[in-house]
């Protein structure tokens, strides 16, 4: 990439959901390493066109994704090919192009990069009517694909497996578009972390079976989950990290419940320090969300799936368990009981790691970069063969 003082890469996001943000952080700190004289930027595209409606649509997407599950499955599957409903909402979700189209023309930027599904759409439209010429790419943030993120005028794809990369060309998507790089992530879950003085840093046993139990930033560990009594059928001593993200009222119950458990308990909020607690961790029950397992991945730690939200994380699931790189566990029963068989088996965990070892690569944010940087050096080089 042919830098100046003035190139600057536009990084669209979200807040629905965490993934989109921290997709869109992994590629601005990668900016910083690798390209000094190149500005990156993040835009909550959703707060910046619906500063007034953005809490309160954020607030209802949580609720339903808590309270309604079904409703949200209901709107995932209908709208998984496109169709005229899955344009008819489209079209309302991407209201705002004018006001994007200022923000975009104010920074200039060589390249914009959409880290949210809605975003890329705003930005195929407005290179389709002739209002912008600037490259588009798209970090799909799943292991899955779905019509919101598959536009006309997107210039790249960047992917997660293989299984996307195939179900995009079969959707239409042109093979040299598409690139598998893998989720980008943070560099702090790339490096290696001493195992002991983590423990002792949290007050742990760094000899005992660890479990790292996490719901995404919000706390969706499910109703099941929560209620840690379970964890008292356990034979053998543990010790849990209850990682409740912004759920207040989960950490305040559960750290009610655990003062007499026989096991030890680590519960926290929200945290910056997730690679931390992964890396002290034998196994993560968690939501299988497209960021969480390319992070766990990254750090070898085997994964338990549990209370997946309907839609993406189902696909997600699924594909994690069909590749042999994680176990699912389809009610609390069966929970209790695989984590037995772990306790007195460590075998089924020794396979899971040796195959996420030739499965993850530590390359992808960086690979990912490259791709973007590919997409404005191809960008100039049309420009100039018009001119």
């Amino acid at each position: 990439m042919n830098k100046s003082a003035n190139d600057k890469i536009l990084i669209l996001s979200a807040k629905f959901g965490d993934g989109h943000k921290q997709v869109a952080t992994a590629i601005y700190e990668a900016i910083e390493f690798t390209l000094p004289n190149v500005e990156p930027i993040i835009l909550d595209v959703m707060e910046w066109l619906h500063p007034f409606l953005y809490p309160v649509s954020n607030y209802f997407y949580r609720r339903i994704i808590k309270k309604f599950p079904q409703v949200y499955s209901y709107l995932y599957k209908s709208t998984r090919e496109k169709n005229s409903f899955s344009d008819k909402l489209n079209a309302l979700l991407t209201v705002g192009m004018g006001s994007l189209l200022e923000i975009v023309e104010k920074i200039n930027p060589t390249v914009v990069v959409c880290t949210y599904p809605f975003a890329a759409s705003i930005m195929s439209k407005l290179k389709e009517q002739g209002l912008i010429d600037i490259p588009v790419v798209t970090i799909i943030t799943d292991y899955t694909d779905h019509s919101f993120w598959i536009h006309p005028f997107t210039d790249q794809y960047i992917v997660g497996s293989n299984q996307v990369r195939d179900r995009l060309i079969c959707l239409g998507v042109e093979n040299y578009k598409i690139n598998n790089t893998g989720i980008p992530i943070c560099q702090k879950f790339l490096k290696h972390q001493s195992r002991e003085v983590l423990a002792s840093k949290y007050g742990l046993n760094s000899n005992q079976f660890t479990i790292l139990v996490m719901g995404g930033g919000d706390g969706f560990i499910g109703k099941d989950l929560s209620n840690f009594q379970a964890f008292e059928d356990l034979t053998s001593q543990v010790q849990f990290i209850i990682i409740c993200g912004r759920n207040k009222r989960l950490r305040k119950q559960i750290e009610e419940e655990l003062k007499t458990s026989k096991h030890h308990f680590l519960v926290t909020g929200f945290s910056d320090s997730v690679n931390e607690m992964m890396a002290i961790s034998d196994l993560l029950i968690s939501k299988p969300g497209g960021v969480t397992i390319s992070e766990a991945l990254a750090m070898e730690l085997p994964l338990l799936i549990y209370n997946p939200l309907p839609g993406q994380e189902e696909d997600n699931a699924d594909y994690l368990v069909n590749a042999g790189l994680a176990i699912k566990a389809e009610n609390k029963m069966e929970l209790i009981s695989k984590i037995h068989h772990m306790l007195d088996d460590s075998i089924p965990l020794l396979s899971i790691r040796q195959k996420i070892r030739k499965y993850q690569t530590k390359s992808a944010t960086f690979d990912a970069l490259d791709v973007i940087v590919r997409a404005v050096e191809l960008g100039r080089e049309e420009q100039t063969v018009v001119v």
